[in-house]
């Protein structure tokens, strides 16, 4: 669950802190408060944009961090596979410093990505904005939402489908490659002819670009190679005083001329003897390799043409021999085709056939596992509904077969809808209202919630166009939800604010010449003047906290735990 939130230099906060607990926390607040800062700032944390107009007025840059736990092993297996360190206790913390030029976000106190970062809130959180109904009127959402439900028995299928459809596209375009008339026929075969020919003629060898760049490094220096050689020669050697050959004989000799007196002497003049010999040793070898120093103007010719040849080879066909054979293999295959393209034609087909029958098998095992989940939903989904003050709602998935299959099969879907009786199923979008809308995404939310590793939802005005009774069966809703999973809820009806097991008041406050806004934790007595005002008292009166306290005492006896 998200355990506590730490935002400063962020619009209108200049620094706060909150600690949530478990179950239902309702955040309130007179509207223009700045309540969805405080949401909005969750979101720019976990990866959200981040423009730097967002940084408070004459900061330097804006800072949020989150701190969760997670308990459910599921959700660790999950953080763990992305390679996001967590800590022994089950700790994640994240991090985000906005500036005006960049942002950094870090997690467990290493730097992540943007696409490391939404891939770890699709795992640690659910956040509902204020618009997020507004997405059940897009069909393209209904399947998604619908294979989430179905989770992992269609996760597998839907897997299969993708690498069998890219087999079946990629077929498809390699037919499609085929169908040459004879004059680009001959022009490829002809084109491949001269590549091959070129190739071949070469006669290359793996490695021997190497060999020859090391041979024609070696003769174009050979002139200064053999003047260094010669002065080493010289340094080493013991033909000249100043030799270190001739000085460490010299220096064995004066040695061994009073080793006699001290064992100690005798142990120093044998490692001297050593050091002479290693001389002698490297002396020689100075000397043979200068022996064999010779600069043949036809070798270096010949390397020279033959390393001319390998490169513009490498600017055509790759940029190593190995990558030159590659390409060489192609031609071959793509000239084989050329020459028996009917046949080639022929065992495209019988493929492509072969994979869209597997394909079509799949997409049939994925039609039957939404249709099965489709009924599931939807009977959970009429009951979720009830609860919230839906007279009489019908509701179904409806499946229908697309023109073409695509990656994630041939189904297409949408979620139809009564709320009236005796009127048909219509689609969700030509029969909701915006309150209706928030409630069917609250009870979508309370349906899936049991598939989903997720212990943090946060709603952001999730009670958008009810009021009354229905507000009252959308707080028993958030209740039950938050009965075993961590709910935030921002809301602006004092019913809902009743069910509170943890409740904040957000206020902004003007401070010498700035304004700021805050959030605090409120209990007792305060909780009562707080619901009062919802309530629409000017005042704190007598009257209006009985009328508080009457609400809050319903909420409790009404509460689902």
């Amino acid at each position: 669950m998200l355990v506590s939130l730490h935002v400063k230099n962020l619009a209108l906060i200049q620094e706060t802190e909150v600690y949530f607990g478990p179950r239902l926390n309702i955040l309130t607040g007179e509207t223009g408060a700045g309540k969805s800062i405080i949401i909005g700032s969750v979101g720019l944390a976990l990866g959200g944009r981040g423009d730097r107009d967002l940084i408070r007025t004459g900061a330097d840059y804006a800072l949020i961090e989150l701190v969760f736990h997670l308990e459910k092993e599921g959700q660790l297996e999950r953080v763990k596979k992305l390679d996001i360190p967590v800590e022994e206790d089950g700790l994640v913390i994240l991090q985000r410093r906005i500036m005006p030029q960049r942002s950094i976000s870090k997690v467990n106190g290493e730097t992540v990505n943007a696409k490391l970062l939404k891939e770890l809130s699709g795992v640690l959180i659910d956040i509902h904005g204020q618009h997020d109904s507004q997405q059940l009127l897009q069909s393209k959402k209904h399947l998604e939402i619908l294979d989430d439900f179905a989770g992992e028995e269609i996760t597998g299928i839907k897997k299969e489908i993708k690498e069998k459809y890219h087999i079946y596209r990629k077929l498809q375009e390699q037919l499609k490659e085929t169908n040459l008339d004879e004059r680009e026929k001959e022009r490829e075969l002809s084109l491949a002819r001269f590549e091959l020919e070129e190739i071949e003629s070469a006669s290359l060898k793996e490695g021997e670009d190497e060999e020859l760049e090391n041979s024609y490094r070696k003769l174009s220096n050979s002139r200064k190679i053999a003047e260094v050689l010669n002065n080493v020669h010289s340094l080493t050697g013991y033909e000249s005083d100043c030799g270190a050959g001739g000085a460490a004989g010299r220096a064995l000799r004066e040695l061994n001329s009073v080793s006699a007196f001290d064992t100690s002497l005798e142990e120093m003049a044998g490692m001297l003897t050593d050091i002479d010999g290693l001389l002698n040793d490297f002396n020689r070898t100075v000397s043979d390799y200068l022996s064999d120093l010779e600069f043949d103007q036809n070798l270096f010719l010949q390397i020279e043409e033959r390393l001319n040849i390998i490169n513009r080879l490498k600017d055509k066909y790759g940029s190593t021999i190995e990558e030159i054979f590659q390409y060489q293999q192609q031609k071959q295959e793509e000239m084989e085709r050329l020459l028996d393209a009917d046949a080639y034609r022929e065992k495209l087909e019988k493929e492509l056939k072969l994979a869209r029958a597997g394909l079509e098998k799949l997409c049939a095992r994925a039609t039957k596992i939404r249709k099965d989940a489709g009924k599931k939903l939807s009977a959970l989904l009429i009951d979720a509904l009830l609860d919230l003050n839906f007279n009489q709602v019908d509701f179904s998935v409806a499946l229908e077969k697309k023109e073409g299959i695509g990656p994630d099969g041939w189904d297409d879907a949408a979620f139809m809808i009564s709320t009236n009786p005796g009127e048909p199923r219509r689609p969700l979008a030509s029969v909701a209202s915006g309150g209706e809308l928030s409630r069917i995404m609250l009870a979508l939310k309370t349906v899936t919630a049991g598939q989903e590793d997720k212990d943090t939802f946060i709603f952001d005005e999730i009670d958008t166009g009810i009021s009354g009774k229905t507000a009252w069966k959308v707080s028993q809703k958030l209740a039950l939800l938050g009965k075993t999973r961590q709910v935030i809820c921002i809301t602006h009806l004092p019913q809902i604010a009743a069910m509170a097991d943890n409740h904040f008041v957000i206020e902004k406050k003007s401070m010498e010449e700035s304004t700021v806004t805050a959030i605090a934790e409120i209990r007792g007595d305060a909780i009562l003047d707080e619901l009062a005002r919802m309530l629409g008292s000017d005042t704190i009166t007598e009257s209006s906290l009985a009328n508080a306290r009457e609400l809050k005492e319903m909420a409790a006896n009404t509460k689902q735990y």
